[in-house]
């Protein structure tokens, strides 16, 4: 039995779904079926019944997903004390990201703690929110950076930056020449967005039923999986959509998307970590990092 059959059996435990367990692992279909298949047969213990396309956990697994996530935790600390007794002079910090944030907000603090601490290996695993809390949950990643709320009681989920959001369109969208937007416009128009589990997926949906207009009466025209794609799409005509500001920075002041008015929340950036791991000398170190990086200026 190894680490990486117990991260592979855990993955597949959480998602009850081996396609989608291989995907967050960046492993192949087929590489996480046999570490599976030898778990099973190593020990002639059945851990998960094939129901149709969906797998459940046997009791023999569920009893077994307890152990394995001690001894994943428990390893994952042996080796941060490994780290730590060499200080910031060597060792790895894991960390994962939300789209928005790993491609806008956290390269510059990752260069800059890079330059602070060159000893320190930085990698980066990139997925939307659900995908960051499930590696963090599963000890696949040390601190994990969201733009969307996290409801897990084994994560600490603390607000580390705040977020401006904005709503817009193309130069040829009907809306481009209006100065002001109704509940009807926002509710007949197409709307462009990112996929089930993305935080910038769910601004999108809260601040239409903020503005009374349920699920069922306004229209998706097309669902993508990255803020480049949605931008682009919009930018051609495709409809409209919301996003942080930093993301759409660029096309506004090119004038390809507009900016137009409407009540938009500010939403926060969030720090996840293990609440059963303790935090190492790195990641305390990227962590004040953050704070002395996001936190107001005295004027």
């Amino acid at each position: 039995m190894t680490l990486e059959q117990l991260r592979i059996f855990v993955a597949v435990a959480e998602r009850q779904h081996v396609t989608r367990a291989a995907q967050d692992l960046h492993l192949t279909q087929s590489a996480t079926s046999a570490a599976i298949a030898a778990l099973e047969t190593r020990y002639a213990t059945k851990l998960f019944d094939r129901i149709g396309r969906r797998i459940e956990l046997t009791d023999a697994g569920r009893l077994f997903l307890v152990e394995a996530r001690a001894v994943l935790a428990q390893a994952a600390a042996a080796e941060a004390a490994l780290d730590d007794l060499a200080g910031l002079k060597r060792g790895t910090l894991v960390l994962a990201a939300s789209q928005t944030v790993a491609n806008y907000w956290l390269p510059p603090l990752m260069h800059q703690f890079h330059a602070a601490y060159p000893g320190i290996t930085l990698r980066l695993n990139i997925g939307n929110t659900e995908h960051v809390a499930a590696w963090v949950n599963e000890i696949a990643a040390d601190l994990g950076f969201v733009e969307g709320e996290v409801d897990n009681p084994a994560l600490s989920v603390t607000p580390v930056a705040e977020d401006v959001l904005v709503l817009v369109v193309s130069a040829k969208h009907p809306w481009a020449s209006r100065e002001t937007l109704s509940k009807e416009d926002l509710a007949a128009t197409a709307w462009v967005v990112r996929e089930e589990g993305s935080g910038t997926r769910a601004i999108v949906e809260t601040t239409l039923a903020k503005h009374g207009i349920k699920r069922d009466d306004w229209r998706i025209a097309l669902e993508l999986p990255s803020n480049e794609a949605v931008l682009a799409a919009v930018a051609d005509g495709a409809g409209a959509t919301i996003v942080s500001e930093v993301v759409a920075r660029a096309r506004i002041r090119a004038g390809t998307l507009i900016r137009r008015d409407i009540a938009l929340p500010r939403r926060q950036f969030y720090g996840l970590r293990h609440k059963e791991r303790s935090v190492t000398v790195a990641q305390r170190a990227f962590l004040d990092l953050i704070a002395e990086t996001t936190s107001p200026r005295p004027a």
